[in-house]
């Protein structure tokens, strides 16, 4: 079996990073030179000082998106810091230019306080067309983004929407397969972070238009000590404000007692927390979506045999990859060509159809594209920019 680990250390090593800078334009002699820096340059910056929108005809503005991180919540590791984070940016870097053809930039920061995370948001602003927001600690991720959305570009934090928007794309196909309707799903989402609250944020369409958007039955949100109720004692802010959307009936008690007769479980938290007896506790037939990464929250193989009817997780050697990739490249694309100001939840939404629809003909190992098809993007940045104009 392939040791991916110290396979990607090697490689890492070896091309010393993943990413490089190649020039546009010649400069193979003095009239290069003069056309790409002095003395030619000095006119686009006269053309965009008198109008700064043409820096997105005149400047790489146009097509490039930062991938901005503190590294404090880093896939599976944590809070391991800005440094040891850059080759996860990296490779979300290579992934926007993969799949969407946009030149990603990461920055990996210092930054001690909101504010400081704020302050370089808003100063980086002129330089890129957008901003993904990536591996930032909760709460902070929300304050974050919540305060760069009026800087003129899209600020986006993908760990939150990017996850939300593929899981609804995946739920919807699934539940298609199972011949359920998504109103009448009993949702348990075990992880209380950012991802697991911009997930029940959408399954319950908070803030979404109710004519487009359909919420499902209910949601139980579970953390490390079990389901977030008002019984609990010393609830955060945002553990508190999830309970204006989730847990309708109040109930109390662990991830176990949620899972009794659940129609879905996802899981945005950590690997081999759930067991084939916990499956056989839910509804017939249920959905699980396993999404730690590298381990999930129950291999699909023991899911599978406890009766449930589609397993997915997030990783690329099973069926059913839920995985960011299938959203973010084409939703900045959709962004970018429209030159749009922000990221709406129209915008989301339309993301969620476009992916959902890239299955034509959904099935229990299928309910989501190949993360490796470059049409996806497309498909989902036509349905982005449609939903901004």
């Amino acid at each position: 079996m392939t040791n991916y680990f110290e396979e990607s250390l090697e490689l890492h090593r070896k091309s010393r990073g993943k990413m490089e800078i190649v020039s546009k334009v010649p400069l193979n002699n003095r009239d290069d030179l003069s056309m790409a820096y002095t003395p030619g340059v000095a006119r686009p910056c006269e053309v965009i000082a008198e109008n700064p929108d043409e820096s997105y005809n005149l400047t790489m503005k146009g097509n490039a998106v930062a991938v901005l991180s503190d590294g404090s919540s880093v896939l599976g590791l944590g809070d391991i810091g800005p440094a040891a984070a850059l080759p996860v940016m990296e490779g979300k870097a290579i992934l926007f230019k993969e799949f969407a053809n946009i030149d990603a930039i990461p920055l990996c920061v210092h930054a001690a306080t909101d504010a400081d995370m704020i302050e370089v948001g808003k100063a980086i602003a002129p330089t890129f067309g957008g901003i993904n927001l990536e591996d930032i600690k909760a709460p902070r991720c929300f304050a974050v983004e919540a305060a760069l959305q009026d800087i003129g570009i899209p600020v986006f934090h993908d760990d939150q929407h990017g996850t939300a928007i593929v899981l609804l794309a995946a739920l919807t196909n699934g539940a298609k397969v199972l011949g359920k309707k998504l109103e009448d799903l009993k949702i348990v989402i075990n992880g209380a972070g950012a991802a697991g609250t911009a997930i029940a944020r959408i399954l319950r369409c908070v803030n979404f238009d109710p004519d487009v958007c359909v919420s499902v039955r209910d949601v139980l949100v579970c953390d490390s000590k079990g389901i977030i109720s008002s019984h609990r004692d010393r609830l955060s802010p945002e553990k508190t404000t999830l309970l204006n959307y989730s847990n309708r009936s109040d109930m109390e008690g662990t991830l176990q007692d949620a899972l009794k007769g659940a129609d879905a479980f996802i899981g945005v938290s950590r690997g081999n927390i759930v067991n084939g007896a916990d499956i056989k506790l839910m509804a017939r037939d249920p959905i699980v979506l396993a999404m730690a990464n590298p381990i999930p929250e129950i291999m699909p193989d023991v899911a599978k045999e406890a009766g449930a009817a589609i397993v997915g997780t997030g990783r690329s050697d099973f069926p059913n990859q839920v995985n960011n990739v299938l959203a973010f490249p084409g939703i900045f694309r959709g962004a970018l060509d429209a030159h749009a100001a922000r990221i709406t939840k129209k915008m989301k939404l339309a993301a969620v159809l476009a992916l959902a629809e890239a299955v034509e003909n959904p099935s229990v190992d299928f309910i989501l594209p190949d993360t490796l098809d470059r049409s996806v993007a497309m498909k989902v940045a036509a349905a982005v920019a449609k939903a901004a104009l």
